[in-house]
């Protein structure tokens, strides 16, 4: 493949994409029903007015996920919205696509973490001058009532999605996780971390692309483990309403920092489909915290900042 084409990806090379990202919602949601095995997908197609659509199936009330999605959308227009042009105004009177798989979990059991996941393509086009165009994705770990091997081995697999790439990657991708799914106003973290990645093009098509298939294949390899291990813990009240509490925190990202979510109220996208990321049941209370030394405060002092995983 020639340099010109590695800059300028072809509609052959794109269909490859799009391709790869409709296997993947195919394989993530038939693990994560097979490892459920209680409830099942349910499917909904939707066409967005200004272009394209995409596929949302979500599984709701299973034995293990209280509620999981994984959607997949393609979207394409001829003028992008605020959030995507604030900081990047070279974008402006551009054609654009946008697609990617977007996924996640909130189990029942407070033991098993929540998770997210996406990856992504993204291209903005004009006569007359070269497309702008990139990937971006990740995976992310939120626990309630961790556990120390939970996160290494989450790192772990993360590190391995990332090592053919570069001995530095993984490094770099980690911090830029850290700081990005962090709650300023909270001064925490969300959860634990994991990969964050975006404007990847540096590498050319067949590198950038061969990197985001990676991380998306990595993430069931990473997630279902720690599922298996914590499933059949019991738990009570007290651990129910800590989820409930902690989840809020999920809830706040989402709406207030989340540019996915802010891409896609903005770009006209199906409300029901950005929005399946919120958990089904929620609360919060007014000026709470743990007791000291308490297990729920554990997750405060020894979880929720920074850290070097690997070298635990």
């Amino acid at each position: 493949m020639t340099e010109q084409n590695q800059k300028q990806p072809s509609h052959e090379q794109i269909q490859q994409v799009k391709t790869f990202l409709l296997g993947l919602q195919d394989s993530i949601c038939a693990g994560l029903q097979a490892e459920d095995g209680g409830a099942a997908f349910v499917e909904d197609s939707w066409d967005r007015e200004e272009g394209g659509g995409g596929r949302s199936r979500v599984l709701t009330k299973g034995k293990v996920f209280e509620q999981a999605g994984v959607n997949f959308s393609h979207v394409f227009g001829h003028q992008l919205p605020a959030s995507a042009t604030a900081k990047r105004p070279e974008l402006e009177g551009r054609d654009f696509q946008a697609m990617g798989v977007s996924l996640v979990i909130h189990p029942h059991n407070p033991y098993i973490p929540t998770s997210h996941a996406n990856v992504r393509f993204f291209i903005a086009e004009k006569a007359g001058e070269d497309p702008i165009w990139w990937f971006g994705g990740g995976f992310d770990l939120t626990p309630f009532y961790p556990f120390k091997e939970d996160a290494i081995s989450w790192h772990k697999t993360a590190k391995d999605a990332c090592d053919p790439f570069g001995d530095e990657v993984y490094a770099n991708y980690k911090k830029w996780c850290d700081e990005y799914f962090y709650l300023k106003h909270r001064d925490e973290t969300r959860g634990v971390g994991g990969l964050f990645f975006d404007d990847l093009n540096e590498p050319g098509f067949d590198k950038s692309f061969a990197f985001m298939q990676s991380v998306g294949e990595h993430f069931l390899k990473a997630y279902i483990p720690i599922v298996k291990k914590r499933k059949a813990i019991e738990y009570g009240e007290r651990e129910r309403n800590f989820q409930l509490y902690r989840r809020g925190r999920y809830v706040e990202f989402n709406l207030v920092y989340d540019r996915g979510t802010l891409f896609g109220l903005q770009s006209g996208g199906r409300t029901e489909s950005i929005l399946m990321s919120m958990p089904p049941v929620v609360h919060w209370q007014y000026d709470w915290s743990p007791e000291e030394s308490s297990p729920e405060a554990l997750l405060y002092t020894d979880y929720l900042h920074p850290r070097d995983w690997l070298a635990a």
